[in-house]
C-alpha cells in the first residue's frame, strides 16, 4: 500500500454490450474514479471480460484498468483476481455485477479484505447457481449498496443479503458538467446540428435501446403526438440491440424525419441543451444515470412510473409521471407540455433544485468515508464492526 493511501479495486463483469460504446456502468466509472482524492486513495478497475475496443475507452479518462479477458464461468478468474489484488496490494474491494461479486467476494474472503456488493439492477430473480453462490458468500459481504429502493428489495429477496447489510445510496451526475449554463447561441447551434427548425419542439431521450427502456412506447406515442402537433420532433439517442426493430416500427408508423435515431452521442450535456422535453418511457429501472443528467440540465421531464424513477422524480413537482406501457397517456402529457411552455419552465427550475441532491461528487465523498470505516474496523472485528458504525451518511440526500 502506498504510504497513507488506501488501495481500492473496483470490479465489474464487463463494460457494456456489443454495439454500445458508452454503457451506463462505464460512464459511472469514467465520472467516479477520477473524482477520488488522489492524496488518500488509489482507485483502479478490473473487468472480468475482454479488453474494451470501443472509441470511448476508460483508459482515455485516465482510469487504471486491467482486463482479465475471461469468459463468464471461467474458474481461472479467481486466480487472476488474486494476482491483481496481491500486485496492487488492495485494501478494499468494491464490486459491480454477478461475476464480480462472486469471484470478488471469494477472493476477499481468502485475502481477508473488506468487500462491497454494489447492485444496479432490480430483476425479478437470479439463476439457481447464483443463489448458491450468494448464500455461500454472504458471510464475506461487509455491506451491500443498492441504487434504488426496489433494487434493495431485489438484493434482500433474490441475492440473499440480510436487510441490515443493505443501504440505498443514490448515484448522480457531474453537476459541474450538466448544469453548465448555455447561451441562446449555443442552444441554437445544437438544434441546428440536429436539423430542427426554429419553431420545432424537440423531445428527446438518451437511452440504451433495450427492452427495459420501453422505447417502443415512445415511438407509438410519437405518432399520436405528431397527428395533433406536427411541429414536434423526436430524437432517440443511444445504441443497442433493438435499434433495427425500433426503426422498422417508426417506418411503419410513417414518422419520417420527425423521429430521428441519433445513435451514439459523445457530448450528452451539450446535446441535452437542445431538447425542450426529456422523455423516459422505461418499463423498469434501477435509477438511470440519464435522469440525473436531465435534472441537472434543467430539461422538463415526462417519465413513466417505473420503479427507480419514482425514487428520484415527483409527479407535478420536478416531472410529469405517466403509467408505463401506455403510449396514449404518454402522448397526452407530451402534448400538454408542448402547449404549455410556462409549465416546462416550472419543471425545469424544480428539476435543477432536485438535481442538487444527486451529485456524483457527493456520492464519491460517501464512498471515501465508507472505505475508511471498512479499512479501520472490518478485519479487526471480523466484519461485524462495519454495521455497528454510524452509516447514516450513506442514505442522506443532502450534500
Amino acid at each position: 500500500m502506498t504510504e497513507g493511501k488506501l488501495n481500492v479495486l473496483q470490479v465489474c463483469d464487463h463494460l457494456g454490450w456489443e454495439g454500445s460504446r458508452m454503457h451506463g456502468v462505464k460512464r459511472l466509472f469514467a465520472w467516479m474514479i477520477p473524482r477520488f482524492d488522489p492524496a488518500r486513495f488509489n482507485v483502479s478497475l478490473v473487468s472480468l471480460r475482454k479488453k474494451d475496443l470501443s472509441e470511448e475507452t476508460l483508459d482515455s479518462y485516465g482510469v487504471d484498468i486491467t482486463y482479465l479477458q475471461r469468459s463468464k464461468f471461467d474458474p481461472a478468474t479467481f486466480k487472476d483476481m488474486l494476482k491483481v489484488i496481491d500486485r496492487k496490494r488492495i485494501d478494499i474491494l468494491h464490486m459491480h455485477g454477478y461475476g464480480a461479486t462472486t469471484f470478488g467476494r471469494a477472493a476477499g474472503a481468502m485475502r481477508r479484505i473488506p468487500t462491497i456488493l454494489h447492485e444496479h439492477a432490480n430483476l425479478t430473480d437470479t439463476p439457481w447457481f447464483q443463489k448458491v453462490a450468494d448464500i455461500a458468500l454472504e458471510p464475506f459481504t461487509d455491506i451491500a449498496i443498492a441504487v434504488s429502493q426496489s433494487t434493495a428489495e431485489f438484493v434482500v429477496r433474490a441475492r440473499r443479503i440480510p436487510e441490515r447489510k443493505v443501504k440505498v445510496v443514490y448515484l448522480g451526475a457531474p453537476l459541474d458538467e450538466f448544469s453548465q449554463p448555455r447561451t441562446p447561441e449555443e442552444v441554437a447551434a445544437v438544434r441546428q446540428e440536429l436539423g430542427a427548425a426554429p419553431d420545432d419542439v424537440l423531445l428527446g431521450t438518451v437511452t440504451r435501446l433495450h427492452e427495459s427502456k420501453g422505447n417502443e412506447y415512445l415511438v407509438e406515442a410519437a405518432r399520436k403526438v405528431l397527428d395533433q402537433r406536427p411541429k414536434a420532433r423526436f430524437f432517440l439517442v443511444g445504441e443497442g440491440p433493438l435499434r433495427r426493430a425500433l426503426e422498422e416500427q417508426a417506418l411503419q408508423l410513417q414518422l419520417g424525419d420527425r423521429f430521428v435515431f441519433v445513435g451514439f452521442a459523445r457530448d450528452v450535456a451539450r446535446l441535452l441543451s437542445g431538447f425542450d422535453i426529456s422523455v423516459f418511457p422505461s418499463l423498469w429501472e434501477g435509477t438511470p444515470l440519464t435522469v440525473f443528467e436531465s435534472l441537472a440540465a434543467g430539461r422538463p421531464i415526462v417519465a413513466t412510473d417505473a420503479d427507480g424513477l419514482l425514487d428520484v422524480l415527483t409527479d407535478g413537482q420536478d416531472a410529469v409521471i405517466v403509467p408505463k406501457r401506455n403510449a396514449q397517456a404518454l402522448a397526452d402529457r407530451l402534448i400538454h407540455l408542448i402547449d404549455h411552455p410556462e409549465e416546462r419552465a416550472r419543471l425545469s427550475e424544480r428539476g435543477r433544485v432536485t438535481s442538487q441532491q444527486y451529485d456524483i461528487g457527493a456520492f464519491v465523498r460517501k464512498m471515501e468515508r465508507l472505505y475508511g470505516i471498512l479499512h479501520e474496523v472490518s478485519r479487526r472485528t471480523h466484519r461485524r464492526g462495519v454495521l455497528e458504525a454510524d452509516l447514516s451518511f450513506l442514505t442522506r440526500l443532502d450534500n
